[in-house]
């Protein structure tokens, strides 16, 4: 059984917008047609940042440029990547947007939704599930083992 990795989990094509773009036309798009992130390129295509349905929630200037909101600081992952490297780059640094990239080009987005559909396609079993023990220990689970013994006597 072969392994899930990023390209098969990633949202692509990737709507991108340019720093110029104004918050209204960049909010209006994604709400529109119902993405939840988009990176920010330059005409080269070069990644300059991310701006999320979150941050488009604020009541913004329509005007402004989307520069002047937008996420520089921005967490990319390889295309071909095993999904737990995302995972574990969502997980330690609370994102859940990542932006997928091949040889330095935007080719898609992960979201930590997207991540979800590993867990929803395998039923894990719990593990080590606790037992009823007859033998409580402390007080409390002495107090619990004898009132039930009460109730089934009374």
């Amino acid at each position: 059984m072969q392994k899930a990795t990023v390209d098969d989990l990633m949202q692509s094509p990737v709507r991108t917008f340019r720093p110029s773009d104004t918050i209204g036309t960049v909010r209006e798009i994604l709400f529109g047609q119902g993405y939840s992130c988009a990176p920010i390129t330059d005409e080269a295509g070069t990644l300059q940042g991310i701006v999320t349905s979150t941050d488009l929630i604020a009541d913004y200037d329509g005007a402004a440029p989307i520069s002047s909101i937008m996420h520089e600081k921005v967490y990319t992952v390889p295309r071909y990547s095993a999904t737990s490297l995302p995972a574990r780059m969502m997980r330690n640094h609370k994102l859940h947007h990542l932006v997928v990239v091949h040889d330095q080009t935007v080719v898609g987005v992960l979201s930590s939704f997207d991540l979800l559909k590993l867990v929803e396609e395998h039923a894990y079993v719990a593990k080590n599930r606790p037992t009823e023990s007859k033998h409580k220990k402390g007080k409390r689970g002495r107090a619990e083992l004898a009132a039930a013994e009460a109730r089934k006597q009374g």
